[in-house]
């Protein structure tokens, strides 16, 4: 393989678009809140979401939404979990690849901060090696302002296997919400090896 890495176009991690859906107006946490206080049910409901009194108070309305912090790759690699600081995401396009075992299950997990109320928050990932590419979206939901971390767990996947599928590979993450604002949106490397 060349020492080039492949190219991702920003079109190739382009959202999935719901047929007929169409983004509500953004409101302030302030107006959402005394929307239909009278209602019990969807007093419950916005609390759920982070949109009580405290979360009026608490909800940042400078920089962005979200902030992210990190992404974890978990797996039964002997050393333990795999942590990428996100938080200077250009720092990882220049990083040693990551070294996957060919076959290991693995779990994907997303950590950030939500600084004001976001709704759709999806999480996608383009991987791609020698011309091919395979792309991962996974809906993380809407969520209100909270102090404390968020973590979002991907479904768990199997690396491939066998001499051909050994490598190196490129991945395109970007965190996006329904607005398209864009949250993340970073390049890093696997290998994948025969063992650890």
């Amino acid at each position: 393989m060349s020492s080039t890495v492949p190219a991702i176009d920003a079109s190739e991690l382009a959202a999935t678009q719901t047929a007929g859906y169409k983004v509500g107006a953004e409101k302030s946490l302030a107006e959402l809140a005394e929307l239909d206080k009278e209602d019990e049910s969807l007093a419950k409901w916005k609390a759920s979401l982070g949109l009580d009194a405290n979360a009026v108070a608490s909800g940042s309305t400078a920089g962005p939404k979200v902030e992210m912090i990190s992404l974890t790759l978990t797996s039964n690699r002997p050393a333990g979990p795999i942590v990428l600081d996100l938080k200077d995401p250009k720092q990882l396009a220049s990083a040693a690849p990551v070294v996957i075992k060919e076959g290991s299950e693995y779990t994907v997990e997303i950590k950030f901060l939500v600084k004001s109320l976001v709704a759709g928050l999806k999480y996608i990932h383009v991987v791609k090696r020698m011309g091919l590419s395979d792309k991962l979206e996974h809906m993380i939901g809407s969520r209100g302002p909270s102090l404390d971390h968020v973590v979002a767990k991907l479904p768990t996947e199997e690396a491939p296997s066998g001499m051909l599928a050994r490598g190196k590979y490129v991945v395109r993450s970007r965190v996006i919400d329904d607005d398209g604002a864009v949250y993340l949106d970073a390049t890093w490397q696997f290998e994948l090896k025969k063992d650890w």
